[in-house]
């Protein structure tokens, strides 16, 4: 249940609610979630803990690195919900990451999939290279971590079971059948005991019986020489060295043959890496690398990847897992339902130190990668916010128009999440109240446009504001965002110098210059910023002129109406091409012969 609530965001303004040293006194000694907000009442984080109390006021005491201080700086208010049990917790917790993608819970955003190989429960099955498991019936195996291994795997086993390859049957056979590779179910009889054999020779050879597939390849290939079909002969030996190529690269780590997963993690300054080795039929197939940072206990936040790994990530249950000492087992073996192991002594417990090893090498040898990130990045936000007298401004919108002598006005905006793109919140407008090149009308309907329609649906403010110019087109978007909107978000102008590089950043009211280092990463994130927001603009200004040119040509045609330039575009897709259409091909696009010379006439007189 939940036992405290928030005061609500309205419309992007800034939470007003009792004090979070208040309801830190409020905590109860129970397990349970926790939810951080920002200022504007998103949640920006979300963790457990077996007991709320000590957690939660852990993140307001003491130090802390400069990781979870941006976090902890960003914290206006927060909420709980106590669970009964840690395992309540822990399910709680993955639910409520999924529902609010808190910008701090980084491993949950890892969209990595990998591929498995599946036979498909049909009458007549087919083995196919999937990335997506679903509780269907079929046979799944993998997982395979090289895509590439994967898709030989596959057109290995086609030469050598030829199931049905098309997804659904077709009226004659197809080339598949004509090299060998299919029955041709879709015309011939193929019997539910054939089908039957070669998916359990497929299963076999997967369950790493493929030295039996070879000695039965090796014994045909003899055959067929002593019949002196060399070419048959020829083909079957290539099939014997693909899957020596293919399958026997691996040494093998287990003398059982029991499907496992083998996690190891190590933790240093804040981040974590979580290595995870998938051993299957005695080897290991393949491993997983995941580098994150990390808020909480390392432990605990350990037990969430897991439970994200198989239960929101998809990835198929081994029979057994093997973890480190110090992890909650019988919390893992519960959530899974799997039996979960913790070696203290043999041959499973060098795989764990091992994955453990594996880990703190990749941990090590990504700190410098991360650091040279984060200084291209979160550094140089919090620079430049300092740089600019704000918080860090961890999202930036930025705007710019795009005409050509006030025709097809359109302006576009970018967002950048902790200085780097976040293209999924991109958006493009299309000017509708601004007659000729009136650059801050322009800016003043797109800003108002933009930020009515974020209050009216509640989404997420900016911290700061770009706009592409200088002291006009800011005191045009303060105009709309704080006399109509009652919106007070910082607005800063980019302008650029004569050859259109960033040159200078105005901000204020009245709007000053701030000089920046031309070596700084925070000047350099804001011409990232600045290009990107161009770029975006002026690739829908072509388009969007390219499609009135098209229009307004083809509109003095007589015989064009609109369905007509619909299928012209569509056919030839750019203006660019159907003026060098000819005739015929123009006509070949399902327009009358006559209409098609009027069309070439048209644009050869506007040449």
């Amino acid at each position: 249940m939940i036992v405290e609530k928030t005061a609500e965001s309205e419309g992007g303004k800034k939470l007003t609610s009792i004090s979070v040293k208040q309801k830190l006194m409020l905590l109860p000694d129970q397990p349970g979630c926790y939810l951080m907000k920002n200022e504007f009442g998103k949640v920006i984080y979300v963790g457990k803990a077996k007991v709320l109390k000590n957690r939660v006021k852990s993140y307001f005491s003491g130090t802390h690195d400069g990781k979870t201080q941006r976090l902890v700086s960003e914290i206006r208010d927060f909420e709980y919900i106590v669970t009964s049990t840690e395992m309540e917790a822990l399910v709680l917790e993955m639910n409520l990451i999924k529902k609010h993608d808190p910008r701090y819970n980084v491993m949950l955003k890892d969209d990595k999939s990998y591929p498995y190989l599946k036979i498909t429960a049909e009458k007549q099955p087919r083995l196919l290279y999937i990335r997506k498991i679903k509780k269907d019936g079929g046979k799944y195996f993998g997982p395979f971590v090289n895509a590439y291994a994967a898709q030989e795997t596959k057109k290995l086993l086609d030469r050598i079971f030829p199931l049905r390859k098309c997804d659904t049957m077709p009226k004659r056979v197809c080339l598949y059948y004509h090299i060998g590779q299919c029955l041709g179910p879709c015309v011939y009889d193929v019997s539910e005991q054939e089908n039957k054999k070669m998916v359990d020779g497929i299963v076999k050879f997967l369950n790493g019986g493929y030295q039996d597939v070879k000695n039965e390849l090796s014994e045909k290939m003899l055959e067929a020489s002593e019949a002196l079909n060399f070419e048959r002969a020829k083909e079957l030996r290539d099939q014997i060295q693909h899957i020596e190529a293919v399958m026997e690269k691996q040494k093998m780590m287990t003398a059982d043959l029991v499907d496992r997963d083998v996690f190891g993690y190590h933790f240093d300054k804040g981040w974590m890496c979580v290595q995870v080795f998938f051993i299957r039929q005695g080897k290991v197939i393949a491993r997983d690398i995941s580098v994150f940072p990390f808020y909480g206990e390392a432990n605990e936040d350990l037990l969430t990847f897991i439970g994200q790994f198989y239960l929101q990530k998809n990835h198929l249950l081994p029979k057994e897992i093997l973890l480190p000492q110090e992890v909650d087992a019988n919390l893992v073996s519960e959530l899974l339902q799997v039996k979960v192991l913790q070696p203290k002594k043999g041959q499973k417990k060098e795989l764990v130190e091992l994955a453990t090893k594996n880990a703190s090498l990749a941990l090590h040898e990504k700190f410098a990668l991360i650091e040279q990130d984060e200084a291209r990045t979160i550094k140089a936000v919090e620079n430049l916010g300092e740089r600019i007298g704000i918080a860090a401004p961890y999202r930036i919108e930025a705007f710019d128009n795009s005409n050509i002598h006030g025709t097809d006005p359109v302006s576009a905006m970018v967002v950048f999440v902790d200085g780097k793109p976040y293209k999924k919140d991109y958006r493009k407008y299309k000017i509708k109240s601004v007659e000729g090149p009136d650059d801050y009308a322009s800016m003043k309907e797109v800003v108002r446009r933009r930020y009515t329609r974020v209050l009216r649906e509640e989404g997420e403010l900016p911290s700061l504001i770009l706009i592409d110019g200088g002291k006009g087109q800011i005191s045009a978007a303060q105009d709309v965002l704080e006399n109509e909107l009652n919106l007070f978000i910082p607005v800063a102008g980019l302008s650029k110098d004569e050859k259109h590089r960033t040159s200078q950043l105005w901000i204020g009211d009245p709007p000053e210059i701030i000089h920046l280092a031309r070596n700084s990463q925070e000047f350099y994130l804001l011409q990232r910023i600045q290009d990107e927001v161009h770029r975006f603009a002026i690739s829908f200004h072509r388009k969007v002129r390219s499609k009135s040119m098209f229009e307004s040509t083809l509109d003095s045609i007589a015989g064009i109406g609109d369905k007509r330039k619909k299928m012209l575009l569509r056919h030839f897709g750019s203006l660019k091409k159907l003026k060098e259409a000819s005739v015929d091909e123009i006509q070949a696009a399902g327009v009358p012969k006559p209409v098609a010379e009027l069309i070439e006439k048209a644009f050869l007189s506007n040449e």
